[in-house]
């Protein structure tokens, strides 16, 4: 991992109120874990029952200072599947099981990382984690998303919660991630990021539980995004649509 993406120590800004925000880290977790176990477990019967173990995925991805962790999640491809085909979860992936497409459509997969909440690997908010195939791609400033913590939730997580809808078929699906996504992506964390507060946080998390019922969520964070960044509008709010289109 290393040859990729240097550890780098996470950086200063993100220090003062660390304390506060692992505190409710904790707690929020702590409560929907609680709160959502009834669930979590009906969903490990409905996989079991569908095509066997493991229940659980757990996948090597980059944590804050670009150390590595292992993410859990609601395994939805086929045990059978292996570790070949893209990196990258595509749409009507042949990879994916019947009950797999119900946990993307409603990102009921992720619920396993509140555990890697509570452990300290992730965040409630913090940048989606990413995987090792991409660690090359933390470069020419990017790598700074690596100063903060990865989350659940995040401007990213609710603007492209359908991400696998903007492969086309037959386009290179790796290189437009690498050449038009992560950029992207990367540019809206870091806005959001380097002014984050603690209510902003809370309200981001709101949105994105609202993403899970409604597209109209994410519209209006792409529009607030627009205008968010220091200097005006964020550098890649509305490139991946335009770029996709040409692919």
């Amino acid at each position: 991992m290393t040859d990729h993406v240097a550890i780098r120590p996470p950086g200063a800004a993100s220090l003062p109120d660390e304390p506060l925000r692992r505190l409710m880290d904790v707690v929020l977790a702590g409560a929907a874990l609680a709160l959502l176990s009834p669930l979590m477990i009906a969903i490990s019967l409905i996989i079991w029952f569908e095509s066997g173990g493991p229940v659980l995925f757990r996948q090597t991805r980059l944590g804050r200072g670009g150390h590595p962790f292992q993410m859990l999640k609601f395994r939805k491809f086929s045990p059978r599947a292996g570790s070949d085909g893209s990196a990258l979860t595509l749409d009507r992936d042949p990879r994916m099981t019947p009950f797999g497409r119900v946990l993307m459509a409603t990102k009921l997969d992720e619920l396993p990382q509140l555990w890697n909440v509570l452990r300290g690997d992730m965040a409630v908010v913090g940048p989606r984690p990413e995987s090792l195939p991409f660690a090359d791609c933390f470069r020419d400033g990017l790598e700074r998303v690596l100063d903060h913590k990865p989350g659940l939730f995040g401007p990213c997580q609710i603007l492209f919660r359908a991400e696998s809808a903007l492969f086309t078929q037959g386009a290179d699906s790796d290189e437009i991630y690498r050449t038009v996504l992560f950029p992207s992506k990367a540019r809206i964390d870091l806005a959001y990021f380097q002014s984050r507060t603690l209510r902003s946080d809370l309200e981001l998390v709101a949105r994105g539980v609202l993403a899970v019922f409604s597209a109209g969520s994410s519209r209006r964070l792409a529009e607030d995004l627009a205008g968010s960044g220091p200097d005006g509008p964020v550098p890649g709010t509305d490139a991946p649509a335009r770029k996709l289109q040409r692919c």
